[in-house]
């Protein structure tokens, strides 16, 4: 992608109501005046609140906010040009149950309230192979999660990575939490022979991860 299409699209970000892009001073210092406020500020009701992590450009938000419209779901990633497509759709598409927060997943404890988050989504997200610990499903951000979910909130893991989603597993097990679903090939098993399930969703990069015959994971688990 040029720059001048880059510049362009952050250009029009700044038009869409749907996308939040906070300050990272007020997120460092917790000083976002969205915590504990989306649903009354944002969504104007009280449905549960439902996250996707690295949402890229927010299919999987997307998909699941079509799928059910008495939920809210904001999708978070950094890269302000991968959120355009999403905010676009749900902008031309006037979906009221969608949001994206363009910030630092390391920044989320300050995104959200107690109790304010129903469940998450992780969604082909780097593997981090030479760090855990930055690794979405490791016990530092699942102490960040516990700091707004509601207590049994589920985390949905669907993933390319072997590495991730063992991990993932292994990381359940060790805190004790109640695995719900495991699953290395959510294709090849026939997981997903109802067309209508919402792990069909295929995002971009998951097509090309097909395409090359690279199994999708799956894993659910209560937090």
């Amino acid at each position: 992608m040029s720059r001048k299409n880059k510049l362009a699209k952050f250009r029009e970000n700044q038009t869409f109501e749907c996308l939040i892009q906070p300050l990272s001073d007020d997120m460092i210092a917790d000083n976002f005046s969205l915590k504990g406020h989306w649903n009354e500020q944002v969504f104007h009701n009280d449905n549960p609140i439902v996250l996707e992590l690295g949402c890229g450009k927010g299919e999987y938000t997307i998909a699941l906010a079509k799928h059910n419209l008495n939920i809210n779901y904001i999708g978070i990633d950094i890269k302000g040009a991968r959120l355009w497509k999403g905010a676009k759709e749900a902008t031309l598409n006037n979906m009221p149950n969608v949001a994206f927060l363009r910030t630092r997943i390391d920044f989320i404890r300050s995104a959200f309230g107690s109790d304010e988050v129903s469940e998450i989504w992780i969604t082909f997200a780097d593997p981090q192979p030479k760090n855990a610990n930055k690794r979405l499903t490791s016990p530092v951000f699942l102490d960040r999660y516990r700091s707004f979910l509601k207590k049994g909130s589920i985390i949905n893991l669907k993933t390319d990575s072997q590495l991730l989603h063992k991990y993932s597993l292994e990381t359940a097990i060790e805190q004790n939490l109640e695995i719900l679903e495991y699953n290395s090939d959510i294709y090849g098993s026939g997981r997903v022979d109802n067309p209508n399930d919402i792990l069909n969703v295929k995002t971009f990069y998951e097509q090309q991860f097909l395409a090359k015959g690279i199994p999708i994971t799956y894993l659910a688990f209560k937090l």
